[in-house]
Formats: C-alpha cells, structure tokens, sequence
C-alpha cells in the first residue's frame, strides 16, 4: 500500500509522442528543437489538466538531451535525462508561483538565472500558475524574461491567461493547450486498464470522459476512484452510481416519449430523475444539449460534432432522422427559453413539468 502510486502520476507522459491530445503543441516544439529555433520563453495557457506542466518537463528535459533521437525526442537514458527522471537535475527548476509569488521570491529567481549551468546545455525554469505573481513581482521580472542569457529558458504555465499582464505577454511564445476530445482520453483509459489488469466496459470510460470535461488528470483521478469502488471491474452501472452523472438514456427515453406525445409518460420519467437526486436545472441543461446532439445528427457532417463513440453517434443520428428538422427546431427553442427562464421560477418543478408538456404536445414543433 505505501508503493502506491495514482495513475496520473505513474502514466505520466515522458515523451512528446505519448501526450494526449496535443499534438498541434508537441509537433511545433519538436520542430523548433530540431531547427534550433528556441524562444527564450514560452507561455503554456489553457484548462486544468490537460498536459502544461507534462510539456514543460518533457520540453526541459529534451533541450538537454545528449543524445537526442532522429525523431526529435529525449533519449531516456543518458546522464541528464537520468537526473530528470530521479528529480535530481540541477539545471530544471520549478517554482509554483501560487505560493512564491512576492517580488522578493522573483529576485532570488533572478539572482540565480545569472549563474551559467555546470553540466548540460540549458538552465531551464519552469513557473506554474504564472498568474499568481504579484504586480511587483511581474515587473521585477520583466527585464530578465525579454533579455535573459542564453543559456537561460523559461515555461510559463497559467490556466487564466487573461491575468498575464501584457508585457509579459508580449515577451513570451504563447502556446495555448485544449481541452482532451473525449475520445482521446477513453483511448488512453483503455491503456491504462490494460496495464493495470482492470475489466472495463467502454461505456463506463466514456461516462467518465465526460465528468473529466476536457482534463486527463480528472479523468485518472475518477479511474482510480472508480477501481477502488467497484474493485477492478468498471461497469457503467457502477460509475453511474458513483459519479452522480445523469445517464443520457434518460433523454433518449425522453424524446420517444415526445416522438409518441406520451405525457404521462413523460412527466413519470422526470419524476424519477428527480428521485434520483437530480435537479431541475441539471436535467434541462442535459436535454437541450441532447437537443443539440440531434440536430447536428442530422446532417453527416456534422454528426462528427458530437465527442463520443461511433456507436453512440450512430444512435444519436437514428433518432435524429425519426424526429426531423422542424420537429427538432421547436423543441430546442421551447426548451432553451424554459432553460433560460429557469432560475426565475417559483416552483422549479412545476415549471420543467410545463416544459414537458408543451414538448410532448403533438402540434409543438410541427406547425
């Protein structure tokens, strides 16, 4: 038990090649390794989770790699990615400016860049949530990130972009990482179960790439969360259970309820979502997004919109074709305006059983 070591960090990417979903990054930062055209800073921008730090590292350890590979990525093994990989390299420093963010934790920091690297090639600095430092601490900054030696690198992370100051903007290539396509991450989780001998159904990672929204990191967290509860067999049952997530059979129920002007049966079905523990927000935000899904259904193009499996797009764009274009404009404008409307409500749950009622009325959508 005391070995124990969570997924996010044992199946850490060490490479370029084994990140996920980013390749638009990596392959501009191998290609800038290879022709030896390297900023002096760079400024990794975008959500929780989704590899800025990971890129850091791999990029610091590769620009000191001593035996570089034809493809442009780090050996592994020579002395300098050996010291990497132990967390004993002399030339990478890492400062987390959420908490040495005061102008005088960016002076010793600055003191130190002047001091040329004893082995390898390049002092590199990394700077987590870079947005955290104080305006002082920023300014005092500035001079050294737009003429530093040029031994000297540094990685900016921030997940607010907004909050860098322009200067510093200005002085810095930005890289701006995006959201994980749920189906790059159900790819990986697969790697993941394989290794560690977990039976999965895809369902089940594909409920939990969609809690993760977008962050690898959320998304192995949950994994190990959802081993333990249901002791290495994941069933889409069991992560259902667990992770409070509203199962969208729900609203395919719920749109042949529509389909067939089924009230009541429509009316008994939110009841038992609410039974469940869901609230009248939550499930009207979930039905206009499965709206949404629908129409895009519609048109081949389009169903690649929809960030899931191809059995699941197959289904969406069987129902789609059943409802149709007019059918489906009615009912996403009926239930975007309840859904809009919803907080002003009084009695919440009479509003969306209203809602209800004027979808699974026959005339809505068809006028």
């Amino acid at each position: 038990m005391d070995n124990f070591v969570v997924s996010a960090r044992k199946y850490r990417p060490a490479t370029f090649a084994s990140v996920v979903g980013q390749q638009h990054i990596t392959r501009t930062l191998k290609n800038a390794i290879q022709t030896g055209q390297l900023p002096q800073a760079f400024l990794f921008c975008g959500p929780r989770g989704v590899g800025k730090t990971t890129c850091a590292r791999i990029l610091a350890k590769t620009i000191n790699c001593q035996h570089l590979t034809a493809d442009g990525e780090a050996c592994n093994e020579c002395e300098s990615c050996r010291s990497m990989g132990e967390g004993a390299s002399m030339n990478i420093f890492e400062l987390d400016a959420a908490s040495n963010n005061s102008v005088e934790d960016i002076r010793e920091l600055v003191k130190q860049v002047y001091i040329p690297p004893q082995t390898g090639r390049y002092k590199v600095y990394i700077i987590d949530e870079v947005h955290m430092l104080s305006s002082a601490a920023f300014n005092a900054f500035l001079k050294t990130l737009e003429e530093p030696p040029a031994y000297a690198k540094f990685i900016l992370a921030t997940t607010e972009k907004h909050k860098i100051i322009p200067t510093i903007l200005s002085r810095c290539q930005v890289f701006d990482f995006k959201r994980i396509e749920n189906r790059d991450i159900v790819e990986h989780l697969k790697y993941v179960a394989g290794n560690e001998g977990v039976k999965y159904d895809e369902g089940a990672l594909e409920l939990i790439a969609r809690k993760a929204e977008g962050g690898m990191r959320d998304a192995l967290s949950t994994f190990d969360q959802l081993v333990n509860f249901t002791q290495g067999n994941l069933t889409r049952e069991a992560c259902l259970e667990n992770l409070n997530v509203l199962d969208e059979e729900y609203y395919f129920r719920l749109v042949d309820d529509m389909l067939g002007a089924k009230l009541s049966d429509a009316l008994l079905l939110y009841r038992e979502v609410i039974e469940k523990g869901f609230g009248g927000q939550h499930f009207m935000t979930g039905l206009c997004e499965h709206l949404r899904n629908l129409m895009v259904s519609l048109d081949p193009q389009t169903l690649q919109l929809i960030d899931g499996s191809d059995a699941m797009r197959q289904r969406y764009g069987q129902q789609a074709q059943q409802c149709g274009l007019a059918r489906l404009l009615g009912w996403l404008g009926t239930a975007s305006d309840y859904e809009f409307r919803f907080r002003e409500a009084n009695n919440k749950n009479l509003f969306v059983e209203i809602c209800l009622m004027k979808l699974a009325a026959p005339a809505v959508g068809q006028s």
